[in-house]
């Protein structure tokens, strides 16, 4: 093979020319064999041939055709549209209308920063607080989308000093102030963090020529950032919307001296405000999951269309895979968002009980939420891990959402991929990023109840919770930001996967570079 220089001269200069003709002449690859022909096509892409060739008319639809059932998970789908964007989304539109309908004849009672007489739950001071944390998740967001672009190969050092400092200042702030529960749960995260980051080091180098490509690609193709834009705008109005609900429902149901509790839909109650707390909650996760992986899907059909067409990039490549993911792949995508959602509302019951208990002084109720926090969160590794590459696979493919996790999986396995996603870090550090930007929003959130002293903390019992959820909502915003840069490595590998020739003969510069900063690669992909 050339010199990489040689390489990348004859790629750019448009000189290097697909043969003519059908490519991949042996069968896809047989899963359960030790090692996978290389050759072997992805499944439904090109009818058993390459790309298309220069001067083709062609579109997104036409280069990925789906072959049999276009409408996969159709279950999953009415279950859906049905069950989510009827019952769900409407329930939880009537619960917020309900709410704020109560809250808003109680609004001189609420206050504002000060002056609130409520004494028994959230008021207008924390929707004041929300405000405050979607404006800083958002700036926050947009901030590390372009260090992500402008300092690609600093990224991954700066993501993990800053959120290891933040986490361990944050830590040591709660403690001085003798919130032990935060105080722990910060300085055991930051431990684990500084665990992990030593031994990523000798990964970085790939990491960082994996992160170089997919902004490269994204940069060239501006309708990515354009996705990411408005996902994340929709995000934060989604946030927005959930975190007013969520204070109003305090305000609405919860016992005391409340006035709410006479007007409109009346009966005020504990296990109200707990029930309707988790309702609300669900459907945010469920709602900002399937928005998060539609996104994901819209993406990597862009970056599959500049792996396979190369020298002919299918029209309306971004069009193409957002209406398949709105249409045909709705179902899969749907399916694999409520998995997700149940187990990270899980996940927040725990992370909330745990707090709660740890300011209670009980010792083992903390350990105990603890160890199943870990669990769960383990748990949701998993499954978050399976759902990016079936999701990429389901973009380019059509696949249900069963058969493409199953199939990924088995791909993975064989072709030997699974060397090169545990050598990547990008995953990872676009988790750190967001973590990162959540401890930031969770601070703050500590910091306002701290200077602003509302009447319903008075002991502090609120603490975990308001905590909780500013963490949540930074979280869950910066993860639909930096979709897009996760999608398209993702991407990267699925597509390498199923065929690795493409790799070698359509973008030869960026192979001998792999090669360059890990050598397994070859043996990896089995080429």
């Amino acid at each position: 093979m050339a010199q990489r220089g040689e390489a990348s001269d004859y790629y750019n200069s448009g000189a290097y020319q697909m043969d003519q003709g059908p490519k991949f002449q042996q069968p896809p690859p047989q899963y359960g064999q030790t090692h996978a022909p290389p050759q072997g096509p992805p499944p439904n892409a090109h009818h058993g041939y390459g790309p298309p060739q220069h001067g083709e008319k062609n579109d997104f639809q036409q280069v990925f055709k789906v072959e049999g059932p276009k409408w996969n998970d159709i279950w999953a789908g009415l279950l859906l549209t049905s069950v989510q964007f009827i019952a769900v989304f409407l329930g939880f539109a009537a619960v917020s209308g309900i709410t704020i309908q109560g809250y808003s004849h109680t609004i001189s009672f609420q206050g504002g920063i000060y002056g609130s007489r409520n004494d028994f739950g959230l008021d207008t001071n924390t929707i004041v607080l929300f405000a405050f944390v979607l404006i800083i998740s958002i700036v926050l967001s947009y901030a590390y989308m372009w260090m992500a672009r402008v300092f690609t190969k600093q990224l991954i050092w700066i993501t993990g000093i800053l959120n290891i400092v933040f986490g361990f200042v944050t830590a040591i702030y709660m403690l001085s102030r003798k919130y032990w529960s935060g105080g722990i749960v910060f300085l055991l995260f930051s431990i684990f963090y500084v665990i992990c980051f030593i031994s990523w080091i000798p990964r970085i180098p790939f990491s960082t020529l994996m992160l170089r490509t997919a902004i490269d690609v994204s940069k060239k193709f501006g309708h990515v950032y354009v996705v990411s834009f408005i996902g994340g705008v929709l995000a934060a109005a989604f946030g927005a919307w959930y975190s007013v609900t969520l204070v109003a429902v305090y305000v609405k149901y919860s016992p005391g001296n409340n006035p709410a509790c006479n007007t409109g839909a009346g009966g005020c109650g504990s296990g109200k405000v707990i029930g309707l707390i988790a309702f609300i909650t669900f459907a945010m996760y469920w709602i900002s999951e399937w928005l998060k992986n539609t996104i994901h899907t819209t993406i990597s059909g862009v970056y599959g269309s500049w792996y396979f067409c190369a020298h002919n990039f299918p029209k309306n490549a971004t069009r193409g895979a957002f209406k398949r993911s709105m249409t045909y792949s709705f179902g899969s995508i749907s399916l694999g968002s409520l998995l997700v959602a149940i187990i990270n509302c899980l996940r927040q019951i725990c992370s909330i009980a745990q707090q709660s208990a740890a300011a209670d002084g009980n010792i083992i109720g903390t350990i105990f939420f603890c160890v199943l926090g870990c669990i769960i969160g383990f748990i949701d590794w998993a499954v978050q891990f399976l759902n990016r590459y079936a999701f990429s696979h389901i973009a380019l493919y059509g696949k249900s959402y069963i058969a493409a996790a199953k199939d990924t999986w088995k791909m993975i396995k064989n072709r030997g991929i699974d060397a090169l996603v545990n050598e990547c870090l990008i995953g990872p550090v676009l988790s750190m990023g967001a973590t990162f930007i959540g401890y930031a929003c969770a601070l703050l959130a500590y910091l306002y109840l701290i200077f602003t002293a509302p009447a319903y903390n008075a002991d502090g019992a609120y603490t975990p919770v308001v905590v909780a959820f500013a963490f949540l909502i930074g979280l869950q915003i910066c993860n639909t930001f930096t979709t897009p840069l996760s999608s398209g490595v993702d991407t990267i590998f699925v597509a390498m996967a199923w065929d690795p020739e493409v790799m070698i003969r359509d973008h030869p510069d960026l192979y001998q570079q792999m090669v360059a900063v890990y050598p397994q690669v070859q043996q990896a992909i089995h080429a």
